[in-house]
């Protein structure tokens, strides 16, 4: 069976009316990896929206009330939980061999009977960042791109984090110093020239968990290789922003993202 290839679909418990959810697995280089779909309640077919998660095992796990939110502004929205976690397969590689976990999500929402496959956006949130960067230079068919408080480049992460050293030594293998190359193969901005998906960069200024400087480093690429890029900054915000201002946020990235499906 290909990559992508749902194996279980079970019902899950929605917080939304207008949208079901389900727990997954699905096939990701062999490997049955576990995560969640939404779709609106109606049979209509909707863009695809695959979400990304940040954090690294039970950090920043998939929620299923962010997930609906997405889905209500009109997408089937699938978020893997990344091999490894949350009883699948495999062990979570953050940034590395784990973006096919990605991949095979993007191909398992081009494969769903009720998705426009002319029309899948890929969406990343922290560490989801470099996640949403890999996964739209491997499928650029992507409608558009994403990255919200999203890494850009794991050297800076491990100079900023001082608190993920030891995770990431762990993970990675050792520091950058000692192990460069796998720094390289997990920072896509030295990939920048396979990707041709227009990209929203979204980022707090305040940052103090993905510093602002991801999203310059980033922009500053695209620009230079002249990529399709705009920028949402916020200067008063963090890595979080208020739940009103994160309402609007994701009601104008939604629609940033259907005007990129209409091209």
């Amino acid at each position: 069976m290909e990559d992508g290839t749902i194996v279980e679909k079970i019902r899950f418990p929605s917080p939304h009316p207008g949208v079901h959810l389900y727990c997954v697995t699905y096939l990701a280089q062999g490997l049955r990896v576990k995560g969640l779909l939404a779709e609106p309640v109606n049979g209509e077919v909707y863009d695809g929206f695959l979400y990304l998660r940040g954090g690294i095992k039970n950090v920043g796990k998939v929620r299923p009330s962010r997930i609906t939110q997405f889905a209500s502004e009109g997408f089937v929205v699938f978020a893997p939980f990344y091999r490894g976690n949350q009883g699948g397969e495999g062990d979570e590689d953050f940034g590395g061999e784990d973006r096919y976990d990605a991949i095979a999500g993007f191909k398992l929402l081009e494969n769903h009977r009720r998705v426009n496959p002319k029309s899948i956006h890929i969406f990343g949130f922290s560490r989801g960042g470099i996640m949403a960067l890999w996964a739209a230079i491997f499928c650029p068919t992507a409608a558009s791109i994403v990255t919200w408080g999203g890494v850009s480049d794991m050297f800076l992460t491990y100079v900023e984090r001082v608190d993920l050293r030891r995770m990431m030594k762990r993970v990675i293998g050792g520091t950058p110093n000692k192990v460069p190359d796998a720094f390289v193969y997990r920072t896509p901005l030295f990939s920048l020239d396979s990707l041709d998906v227009p990209v929203l960069i979204i980022h707090g200024e305040r940052d103090g968990n993905v510093s602002i400087d991801h999203a310059y480093r980033l922009e500053k690429q695209l620009n230079e290789k002249h990529k399709q890029v705009e920028t949402w900054y916020f200067p008063q915000f963090t890595h979080y922003f208020p739940p009103a201002v994160n309402r609007k946020v994701v009601r104008d990235l939604t629609q940033w993202m259907k005007t990129q499906g209409q091209r």
